[in-house]
């Protein structure tokens, strides 16, 4: 049991609750170690099931299962991936990198990059995945904080051929 046999599979409308859930408990588990509470209540805030239900709509909201339990998802609106989260027991074992894989090959078939919104828990993944900062965004939350976070991106194309990664 382990990463040959989790299996990625793109989210139905009926699962947002479960996703929505999954997504919360990890923000709640691991973000206080690197925020203060009003960014982990603003976290917490934009991933609702009626949010997760829209992605599910529009097609970009992937579930990874592993012997019937989700313990992980991710997300590809055009070229930007989001909502990528992995249920701290599961952390470190290679499921977001698979996640990753798949959002990237496909934003390949029709981008020469990808984007995203690093937060300050997956940043080190990222950078190590060859994204890089393109810019610092602000977001105010309340009682005057400002979550600072980066703006990332990579390329999608080998430098040798020019062609998209990706099948």
């Amino acid at each position: 049991m382990g990463l040959d046999t989790a299996r990625l599979l793109p989210a139905e409308e009926a699962s947002a609750p479960l996703i929505a859930a999954l997504v919360r408990r990890t923000v709640e588990e691991v973000y206080p170690r690197y925020y203060c509470r009003e960014i982990v209540d603003a976290f917490r805030a934009l991933h609702t099931p009626e949010a997760v239900g829209e992605d599910i709509r529009r097609g970009g909201v992937y579930g990874l299962w592993l012997d019937g339990t989700l313990i992980g998802t991710g997300t590809r609106l055009d070229s930007q991936i989001t909502r990528v989260y992995v249920a701290p027991p599961f952390q470190g074992r290679g499921y977001g990198s698979r996640i990753m894989d798949r959002l990237e090959a496909e934003i390949a078939r029709s981008h020469a990059a990808a984007q995203l919104e690093a937060s300050l828990p997956a940043l080190r993944m990222y950078g190590r995945r060859g994204y890089r900062t393109v810019r610092r965004g602000r977001w105010p939350v309340e009682n005057g904080v400002v979550l600072v976070y980066d703006e990332m991106e990579k390329s999608l194309r080998r430098e040798s051929e020019g062609a998209p990664y990706g099948p």
